[in-house]
């Protein structure tokens, strides 16, 4: 794929950031397509950016209000020249959490983020997160894969 193709997906994912990070929750919808699939760590399946708009609203006024997306690590790719896939380890920095980097454990998500390119601009056509909790990483998980030799 093309270098140009590559900086414009990623100005997608910067501009969706600002957004959140701006409190704009009609921005960040606009960052996707009409019809988009939003699937939120919980479960919440929001379609469209009016349902975007009004999901993320509250947040902003509320519990997320000032709010950053932070990337741990991030993988692009192309299906064809018109989809991108994005698989990210990211997560939010509260408010009070300023002086952070990464986020906190319990705040990390592993996300897939699918971009179609509609001619003008790479927008978010569908968007799955879901919070990172390794299995094996658990004292469980640990436990049960712990070999028996």
């Amino acid at each position: 794929m093309t270098t140009t193709a590559h900086a414009r997906v990623l100005d997608t994912l910067t501009n969706l950031e600002a957004c959140w990070a701006a409190g704009d929750a009609d921005g960040y919808a606009r960052l996707h397509d009409v019809e988009a699939t939003y699937v939120a760590f919980d479960g919440t399946v929001l379609t469209g950016r009016a349902e975007i708009a009004a999901g993320h609203q509250p947040l902003f006024d509320g519990i997320m209000r000032g709010s950053r997306l932070a990337v741990v690590d991030r993988d692009v790719r192309f299906a064809d020249a018109e989809t991108a896939i994005v698989v990210q380890r990211a997560g939010i920095i509260m408010r009070w959490q300023k002086s952070r980097k990464r986020p906190s454990r319990k705040r990390l998500s592993t996300n897939t983020t699918v971009l179609r390119n509609d001619g003008d601009d790479w927008l978010v056509t569908a968007f799955q997160n879901t919070r990172y909790r390794p299995w094996a990483k658990t004292l469980m998980g640990r436990l049960m894969t712990r070999s028996t030799d």
